[in-house]
């Protein structure tokens, strides 16, 4: 963990480090990735057994890839009561913001008296991607594949990586079922991504792909455009604490390790602060927190590699340095915390006062928490139920709407040389 304050003499060269790219561009993860997805594109099903042994040490068949009632059944028996609650809850806040984000269709009458509108149909065939590893993140099928349902995508198809034995988390099985999945495969890793995209004997492929993963999932996706489309670039996670001297250091310190224990130690996180004095006591608030938590090793790998603890000189140029960073949660611990917001403008999501920590967007308040990571804020927005969406525009002339807006037709046909345009408007009157 670092820290930096703006009376350093080198501060601008740390300003500088602290805001290079992400691991979403490391040249060495997109050149490995490019290796894999050729590979998966070659060779199908027969890739994804080697890949799957190779990065999971699982040992499957193609005919294991999907997963079967039985396995559905049974992780449903194992969900006990309290689990099943907490997924009901969450769904309902998750579905309930996801429909008033919905596209409707609408049509309107033009300057030449035609009809022209707008229609959003739901994709026929998405993929969901589920991080595995050492966090099975089941609030993550939640985030996702209800979006999907309420969208209304008929075929929703979820990847995600299995153990050893082949198995995958009972819980993240539950949720996923429950929220809407009609296929689970138990597939990790870009070569998961790349079997969605190409298609294998085994794997239909998909029109769109969702979901966050880790620094090779990410760059699939962003490789595999054209291909495919993608929602955004969700990747590790990251959190960003921007502060004032009333914020609570506990607190803070608090959702810093939160956000840095996801395990793949590229994890970002940020406290930026006006007050020396806040930004001493949540560095001791750090310490103190992070021997008492179980994953202390993963969390302290990401603070060593890809954590700060930086003191602006005032609150404009910490907003500033929000805005630069685009960090995927941001934390508003400030006097007047809504008004500082309005000027964050690339933030994925952002949490006002000191009762809001990032943890309400992870599993339950509502809005999805799949959310554009690596500086990607500055482009993307996060995932919301419009992206399972297709728009298609829609234009209905008659006769006397088209004889209106025949001269303009013509002179633009003229000007662009393109007679047969002119002609297709002409006929029609003559």
């Amino acid at each position: 963990m670092r820290v930096t304050r703006h009376t350093d003499a080198d501060f601008a060269r740390r300003l500088r480090e602290i805001t290079a790219p992400s691991s979403l561009f490391d040249p060495l993860i997109e050149e490995r990735t490019r290796a894999i997805l050729d590979d998966v594109r070659a060779r199908g099903d027969e890739a994804l057994i080697e890949l799957t042994e190779r990065f999971d040490g699982a040992k499957l068949t193609a005919e294991r890839f999907a997963v079967a009632q039985a396995e559905l059944l049974t992780a449903s028996l194992k969900a006990d009561d309290s689990f099943r609650a907490a997924v009901a809850g969450a769904e309902k806040n998750i579905a309930n913001f996801a429909r008033k984000s919905l596209r409707r269709a609408w049509s309107a009458r033009n300057s030449h008296g035609a009809t022209v509108g707008e229609k959003f149909d739901p994709f026929q065939r998405v993929g969901v991607y589920i991080p595995g590893g050492t966090a099975p993140l089941v609030s993550t099928a939640l985030m996702t594949v209800t979006l999907a349902k309420v969208a209304g995508c008929r075929e929703i198809v979820v990847c995600t990586p299995c153990g050893k034995d082949g198995a995958i988390n009972a819980a993240l099985l539950f949720a996923a079922r429950a929220a809407g999945a009609t296929e689970i495969y138990r597939i990790g890793g870009a070569q998961a991504i790349a079997a969605m995209a190409y298609g294998t004997n085994t794997l239909g492929r998909v029109q769109k792909i969702f979901g966050p993963g880790n620094a090779y999932v990410v760059t699939a996706k962003r490789l595999l455009v054209g291909h495919v489309a993608i929602d955004l670039l969700p990747g590790p996670s990251e959190v960003l604490v921007l502060a004032d001297d009333t914020a609570n250091p506990k607190f803070a310190a608090a959702d810093l390790l939160a956000q840095a224990e996801h395990g793949s130690g590229h994890e970002r996180v940020w406290l930026v602060t006006t007050s020396g004095k806040v930004l001493k006591a949540v560095e001791r608030e750090i310490a103190k927190q992070l021997p008492k938590l179980a994953r202390r090793e993963f969390i302290r790998r990401a603070l060593d590699d890809n954590a700060w603890l930086i003191q602006v000189s005032t609150l404009a140029d910490a907003v500033a340095l929000v805005n630069q960073l685009a960090p995927e949660h941001c934390e508003v611990m400030t006097r007047r915390a809504r008004k500082v917001s309005e000027a964050i403008t690339t933030a994925g999501a952002i949490f006002l006062g000191p009762w809001s920590p990032t943890v309400l967007g992870d599993y339950v308040a509502g809005p999805s928490h799949t959310l554009p990571t690596g500086g990607a804020g500055v482009s993307f927005a996060g995932l919301t139920v419009d992206q399972f969406q297709r728009r298609t525009s829609v234009v209905e002339y008659n006769r006397a709407s088209l004889k209106k807006a025949l001269p303009a037709v013509k002179k633009f046909a003229e000007l662009e040389g393109l007679g047969a345009h002119g002609k297709s408007a002409v006929v029609r009157v003559n």
